[in-house]
């Protein structure tokens, strides 16, 4: 990897990137003691019920567990759990702190921006309508790579989802190094075969390239394997992959083709080609054979035990118009800022018209024997952020009803903000008084960032306080082998607090099955359970009217339980035991 750092001096990008990348870490570091009570409190008090469960149950790696499985042994199908067990192992040193799952997604991240820096950097270099001379195509790849790394540190579903202890951030920023690494991999194998001088002559052949590139191959499949095994959708990334590993072998000339006058070949050949490199196959046998391995152990777990969950199982689902029409206006909004939206939206329109050289430019562009010059063979990859976009719409109509949690198109922020900051670099290109291009610059930065914190704000209410204050209570009323039946919409919040197992309520083979219907649905559930031997019923305010509405319902409970504490945001019920 190219240094950050130099030797002997640190270049004005370098040192504008490394301003931004502390202010970002910084950011992050904001509340990251705060409890899991935010808008996405049931996914992190999942995630940690797993890590507290490592360290209380013992450290059985290969199968995870839940606390709202009742009286099973709640073990599930996860992604692979290196997070919480990493956390587990933290919990023996330090206690069991909530900074201690944020954290990791920081550190993630943080490790990720270097590597976001140089791919944008990378694939924006030599874009053949930005300037004939290789400085200026330089300057416009590091402007770019610049307002890419602002806008991806600081768009608000990136900003809040970094600091939460969730697999979706370290996923994907373990993704964006694989994706560097791979197109460095790409220019190893194009320089491997021939190579030029910076004034255009062919150098002669690099007897090492091969060597270089299987390094950088070996280790993006390393990457990339940890993130899908991290978190499966990441498998997008995918897209990028193939149409950088297609324009390599397109760039990539052969004996046959510098005898031929240096011309492409036909797209049969070229199909030919890609499938012929075998360390692609062996690419791909690292890349995916420890998912593959790892989610098939998942889903038996899921199988074998109850409650036979699988995490993000039922996601693939198509939806109408109204859902994807809510998800854009997310997207716009709350995941990019319209700012953001807007800029990479002309970006997109930017580069898509420059990713491949035409007529007399792109002769213009060649070397001897018709062959394309470095610049022209890096403008052939500019493409891999379109076909990433195409692929991240096609799954979010395709998963469309997973893609209700707006974490599921986190993806879309290094797109957006890599297609942003070639829109701004343009932009930034056609002003020549250097006062104007910094006076736009601070109104643009100042307006992103005011629209950035407007639309992060939600993300940090505390939505889920009163879920905590009733687990707290359990735990400092109820025995430690209680079990709780808890009316809490799904969250298991209240679980990982009390530091009890019990059930959803309503639940259906142990899955939360949402309100109820009737009375005797209510009835029939809380016996089954009952009868399973649960001993505790709670209720939050947003599920106090089952007990205003069901009449029956409140009527079995009066003869069946005893009421142990009301307050304006929770009720404790001790039910009685169960008849033979």
């Amino acid at each position: 990897m190219e240094q950050f750092v130099k030797t002997r001096s640190v270049a004005r990008p370098t040192q504008l990137a490394i301003f931004i990348s502390i202010l970002a870490i910084a950011a992050r570091l904001i509340l990251i003691d705060q409890p899991y009570i935010d808008n996405w409190s049931w996914r992190q008090s999942d995630v940690a019920a797993i890590a507290r469960n490592y360290l209380q149950s013992g450290f059985h790696f290969a199968h995870p567990q839940i606390d709202w499985a009742g009286d099973g042994p709640g073990f599930v199908g996860t992604e692979f759990p290196i997070l919480p067990f990493l956390a587990a192992i933290c919990y023996k040193f330090f206690g069991v702190h909530e900074w201690i799952g944020r954290i990791q997604g920081v550190i993630l991240f943080a490790a990720s921006l270097p590597f976001f820096f140089l791919l944008v950097r990378d694939t924006w270099h030599g874009l053949p309508a930005h300037g004939p001379s290789t400085g200026y195509r330089r300057r416009f790849a590091e402007t770019a790579a610049s307002w890419a790394l602002f806008f991806y540190s600081f768009a608000p579903l990136n900003l809040f989802t970094s600091r939460e202890f969730m697999p979706d951030v370290p996923s994907l920023s373990l993704a964006l190094i694989g994706l560097y690494f791979f197109l460095r991999y790409c220019h190893a194998i194009r320089d491997s075969r021939i190579a030029w001088s910076p004034a255009g002559e062919l150098m002669p052949y690099r007897a090492n390239g091969e060597s270089v590139a299987g390094r950088w191959l070996i280790a993006s499949a390393g990457f990339i394997s940890l993130a899908l095994l991290i978190k499966l959708p990441t498998a997008i990334i995918g897209a990028p992959l193939l149409y950088l590993a297609v324009a390599a072998v397109h760039d990539r000339p052969t004996s046959s083709d510098l005898s031929n006058g240096g011309r492409r070949p036909a797209l049969q050949n070229l199909m030919v080609r890609l499938v012929a490199r075998w360390e692609l196959w062996l690419f791909a046998l690292i890349t995916l054979a420890p998912p593959a391995i790892w989610y098939w152990h998942a889903h038996e777990i899921a199988e074998k035990f109850y409650p036979h969950h699988f995490f993000g199982a039922g996601g693939i689902r198509i939806m109408s118009a109204s859902w994807y029409w809510k998800i854009a206006k997310q997207i716009t909004t709350s995941s990019l800022t319209p700012v953001l939206f807007a800029l990479a939206t002309a970006g997109a329109f930017m580069t898509r018209s420059t990713t491949e050289p035409a007529g007399a430019e792109r002769r213009g562009r060649e070397g001897p024997r018709g062959l394309m010059s470095r610049e022209a063979s890096q403008s052939t990859r500019a493409g891999l952020f379109h076909f990433w976009l195409a692929a991240m719409i096609i799954f979010i109509v395709v998963a469309g009803y997973g893609n209700r949690h707006q974490w599921y198109q986190l993806p879309l922020v290094p797109i957006a903000a890599a297609l942003a900051g070639a829109a701004c670099a343009s932009l930034a290109s056609k002003i020549s008084a250097r006062s104007v291009r910094i006076t736009l610059s601070i109104l643009l930065a100042g307006s992103f960032s005011i629209l950035a914190f407007h639309y992060v704000r939600p993300f940090y209410q505390p939505s889920a306080v009163q879920l905590r204050d009733l687990g707290l209570e359990l735990r400092r009323t109820t025995p430690g082998n209680s079990l709780i039946v808890a009316a809490d919409n799904g969250d298991p919040t209240i679980f990982y607090y009390a530091e009890r197992k019990g059930w959803h309520f309503l639940e259906k083979n142990g899955i939360y099955d949402g309100n109820p219907g009737d009375n005797q649905q209510l009835i029939v559930d809380l016996e089954q359970l009952r009868g399973r031997g649960a001993t505790h019923l709670v209720f939050i305010s947003s599920t106090f009217w089952w007990l205003d509405y069901y009449h029956e319902f409140a009527e079995h409970l009066a003869q069946r339980t005893t009421p142990l504490e009301a307050t304006p945001e929770f009720r404790i019920y001790k039910l009685n035991l169960a008849r033979e």
